[in-house]
C-alpha cells in the first residue's frame, strides 16, 4: 500500500522527487507548481483511493458474513447497480442546480446512493425470501437478476441524458477516481467514519453466522435485527464509495477472500485487513491505469475486473469442486 502511494505521489506526466513533497507538505520554500500537482490532482485521488478501497473492501466482508456465501459481492447482489442507477437519476434531474458548498449539496449524492441501495436490497430480499429463511444460492441468483434489470435503467436514463453529462456518467459507471478532488473526500469519509465502528463492533455476530441460523438464534442473537443493520451499514459504505468513485466490481469479492487466507476467519481480523487490502487494490489499480496506458487512463474500475473476472471464473469452480 505505502509503495503504491510513494508511487502515485511522484510519477505521472509531471514527475516530482520525494525531497520535493516533503518541502511542500511542510511549507518549506513552495512552489506554486508542486501545490497544483500534489494538493489538487493527486493527493485528493489517493485519498479517495484509501477511502473507496478501504469502505468496498470492509463492506464485501460483510455481506459474504451475513448471506454465508463466499461468492457475495456488492456488484453480484445488485447494491452497486442500486446505488449506481440512483445516482445516475440524480445527476439526471439534478445536473447544475445544485451549487455551493454546504451539507446538503455535499450528502446529496451519497445520500440518493443509499436509497437505491436499501431498494435493492428489499427487492433482493423479498424475491429471496422463502419459508422465513434466505437461501444463499437463492440470494445470489436474485441480486443477479436485479443488478441486470438495474443497470438496463441506468443505461436508459444515461441515454436519455445531453453529451456532456453522458460521456461524465459513462467514465463514472465504469469506476474512475480520475475526477478525485476535496468535495468527494467530504463526502464519502464522514460515512466510513460513522459506519465502520458499528460493523467492526458486531464483528462476533458476523462469527456466529457462520452457524446455521437456527444455532445462532439459540444463542440468543436477534438474527434478522442484527442482519439488517449490517446490511444497513455495508449499503451505506458502499453507496458513499459508489457516489465519489463509480462501480468498481469485484472489489469486494477479492478483498475478502485475501483477507481470511492471511488472518483466519475471525472477522475481528479479516474486517480491518480486508479494508486495507482493497486500499492496496485501489491505490495500485488507479497506478496501473494512469501509466501503463499514458497518455490514455483506464478508470481502476476496468483494472480491477482484468483480475477479478478470471479470480471469479476460478472461486465458481473451486465452489464446484469442494460440493462435489
Amino acid at each position: 500500500m505505502l509503495i503504491g502511494i510513494y508511487a502515485s505521489i511522484t510519477n505521472g506526466a509531471f514527475d516530482i522527487s520525494v525531497k520535493d513533497i516533503i518541502k511542500t507538505l511542510l511549507r518549506i520554500d513552495p512552489d506554486s507548481n508542486y501545490d497544483l500537482v500534489i494538493f489538487e490532482f493527486r493527493l485528493p485521488r489517493i485519498i479517495i483511493g484509501i477511502v473507496v478501497g478501504f469502505g468496498i473492501g470492509l463492506a464485501g466482508a460483510v455481506l459474504q458474513g451475513v448471506v454465508r456465501n463466499p461468492l457475495a459481492d456488492p456488484g453480484i447482489l445488485g447494491i452497486n447497480a442500486g446505488a449506481g442507477a440512483s445516482v445516475v437519476l440524480f445527476m439526471f434531474f439534478f445536473s447544475g442546480q445544485i451549487q455551493g458548498a454546504d451539507w446538503l449539496s455535499v450528502m446529496l449524492m451519497p445520500l440518493f446512493g443509499w436509497v437505491g441501495g436499501i431498494i435493492a436490497v428489499l427487492l433482493i430480499f423479498i424475491f429471496a425470501w422463502e419459508r422465513g429463511t434466505i437461501d444463499p444460492q437463492r440470494f445470489i441468483l436474485v441480486g443477479i437478476a436485479i443488478s441486470a434489470g438495474l443497470s438496463a435503467l441506468t443505461l436508459y436514463v444515461s441515454l436519455k441524458m445531453n453529451p456532456q453529462d453522458f460521456e461524465m456518467a459513462t467514465v463514472w459507471l465504469t469506476g474512475s477516481i480520475c475526477s478525485a478532488n476535496w468535495m468527494y473526500v467530504v463526502t464519502a469519509l464522514p460515512w466510513i467514519l460513522v459506519l465502520t465502528p458499528i460493523i467492526y463492533y458486531k464483528s462476533k455476530v458476523l462469527d456466529l453466522f457462520q452457524l446455521h441460523e437456527m444455532s445462532v438464534t439459540g444463542l440468543g442473537v436477534s438474527v434478522n435485527k442484527e442482519r439488517m443493520l449490517l446490511l444497513l451499514c455495508s449499503v451505506g459504505i458502499i453507496s458513499a464509495c459508489i457516489s465519489v468513485s463509480g462501480s468498481i466490481s469485484f472489489l469486494g469479492l477479492i478483498a475478502p477472500h485475501l483477507a481470511r487466507r492471511l488472518v483466519g476467519l475471525k472477522h475481528l481480523h479479516v474486517l480491518p485487513v480486508s479494508g486495507l487490502i482493497g486500499v492496496c487494490m485501489v491505490v495500485i489499480g488507479d497506478l496501473i491505469g494512469k501509466t501503463v496506458f499514458s497518455p490514455a487512463e483506464l478508470p481502476v474500475g476496468i483494472v480491477i475486473s482484468i483480475i477479478g473476472v478470471p479470480y471469479f471464473i476460478f472461486l465458481m469452480f473451486k465452489s464446484r469442486k469442494e460440493r462435489i
